[in-house]
């Protein structure tokens, strides 16, 4: 469903674009490719690059994750090929101190302890988010189909999405009948 009709007239100025792509890798890993693009819909002049005309990317940067089963982040490289400053992407190695962080409970906090404000680029920084829930997502299956074996065997589980959003709360109607178990509303 498209949003409402906007309510004024309105002129586009800007657009970012944030892609994140989640690859199975022949090694038993996994890779997400997350890519950030800001554009404009006007020409600017800048300081380091000159004039900047419509369409021409003011911001395009990317990061490649490699991380496990478990969620451990095994690689991370960072690319900067379009910024407003000369100096941007001489930050994109500190990125790669993210490697042996785990994409669990705390990673944003960790990773803005390493990465974040002046250790880093708040566009690839940004980046993590989208990429840590596109991580989940490639993994969802396997992971899924684990707990739920798991659950039929009788033996202990707690999937990490429990309680992550109304449709898995534990007195819902999702998770009575995805992970009895866990259920805690009425019958």
């Amino acid at each position: 469903m498209p949003l409402p009709a906007p309510t004024a007239d309105r002129e586009l100025l800007h657009t970012r674009t944030i892609t994140c792509e989640g690859f199975e890798r022949e090694d038993g890993k996994w890779d997400i490719d997350g890519w950030m693009t800001d554009i404009k819909t006007y020409e600017f002049k800048n300081k380091d690059r000159g004039t900047v005309i419509p369409g021409e990317p003011i911001h395009g940067m990317g990061l490649r994750m490699t991380f496990d089963l478990e969620l451990n982040i095994h690689d991370m490289v960072a690319v900067t090929d379009f910024s407003p400053y000369r100096i941007c992407p001489n930050i994109t190695p500190n990125f790669a101190k993210l490697k042996g962080l785990n994409l669990n409970k705390g990673f944003m906090r960790a990773a803005r302890e390493i990465a974040g404000g002046t250790n880093g680029c708040v566009h690839l920084f940004d980046l993590l988010g989208p990429m840590a829930t596109t991580a989940y997502q490639t993994i969802d299956e396997i992971r899924y189909e684990a707990f739920a074996e798991k659950e039929q065997r009788g033996e202990p589980v707690m999937p990490f999405f429990v309680n992550t959003c109304h449709a898995w709360t534990t007195d819902g109607d999702v998770l009575k009948r995805e992970f009895p178990s866990l259920y805690t509303g009425g019958k």
